[in-house]
């Protein structure tokens, strides 16, 4: 099983945030609880279940041995995960 964080960029406010998604919610859940984000920012989107995570946030995951990828390899990865 595998967390991926993505390098895409996006501005809000003084943050620059990305999306962090993985194989498995429980995965993905686990990750966000070992770096410190909260559960009430997990968005539970059906093709696209993910956390936006700021910068900081990615580093740790990076740590925690998330594995980073370009926004269009994360919607390959998903469009297998979740396929219409």
């Amino acid at each position: 099983m595998t967390v991926y964080v993505d390098n895409f960029n996006a501005q809000y406010g003084r943050m620059i945030m990305c999306h962090m998604m993985a194989d498995s919610l429980d995965e993905l859940h686990q990750m966000a609880d070992k770096i410190g984000i909260n559960r009430k920012w997990f968005q539970n989107k059906p093709r696209f279940p993910h956390y936006d995570i700021a910068k900081s946030k990615k580093a740790l995951a990076i740590q925690h041995g998330a594995v980073e990828v370009t926004p269009q390899q994360l919607v390959t990865i998903m469009r297998e995960k979740y396929p219409v």
